[in-house]
């Protein structure tokens, strides 16, 4: 049961519109986005930096992008991000089946990994979550295959999802109807 019950429609004239943006043309409203509508004024705030984080101006491509949420919500165990951006966005980002079982419950070092810009991108996921920091050794690599304007979305898109899902689980967010769990999932 959610801690922070998300909001059910009738919507306000404010919210409807709020949510509205946030979601694309016709598609009800994702339960996370229900649940921070409850502080109206952090979701405004918080939406335009989303926009950025999923939008084309991102220095990482689609795929990149995703390999990063999907390793970063696993790491954090939050089932809730994690099956919404595989449900969303993992066909559209081309991911096997091998590596989104990699991304959940594998290694940088896994042979599904053609690339080292690719084992760079996990492995620097990783390092934030278990150390909030990167070493010199594995700045030296990924500065080999990221530019600077990469390694800066790298080190925020990696933070924001810390938060969302640090705020999703922590809220009990109620997972998806037909969102992949976890589970689903086997190495």
């Amino acid at each position: 049961m959610a801690r922070i019950p998300a909001l059910e429609p009738p919507f306000t004239a404010d919210v409807a519109t709020q949510l509205g943006a946030m979601m694309p043309t016709g598609m009800p409203p994702i339960g996370l986005f229900r649940t921070f509508a409850k502080n109206l004024p952090m979701t405004i705030a918080m939406s335009h930096w989303g926009r950025y984080e999923l939008g084309r101006q991102l220095s990482l491509t689609l795929r990149e992008r995703e390999i990063v949420i999907l390793r970063t919500c696993a790491r954090c165990r939050c089932e809730y991000e994690w099956g919404v951006h595989l449900m969303v966005f993992g066909h559209r980002a081309g991911l096997t089946q091998a590596e989104i079982a990699s991304l959940t419950h594998g290694m940088p070092n896994d042979s599904c990994w053609a690339t080292g810009r690719q084992r760079a991108l996990i492995q620097v996921a990783d390092a934030l979550h278990d150390t909030s920091d990167i070493d010199d050794e594995l700045w030296r690599i990924a500065r080999e295959v990221l530019d600077e304007p990469q390694l800066l979305d790298l080190l925020l898109l990696c933070g924001w999802y810390h938060a969302i899902s640090f705020a999703a689980r922590a809220a009990l967010v109620e997972l998806e109807p037909g969102a992949p769990r976890f589970a689903d999932v086997t190495t």
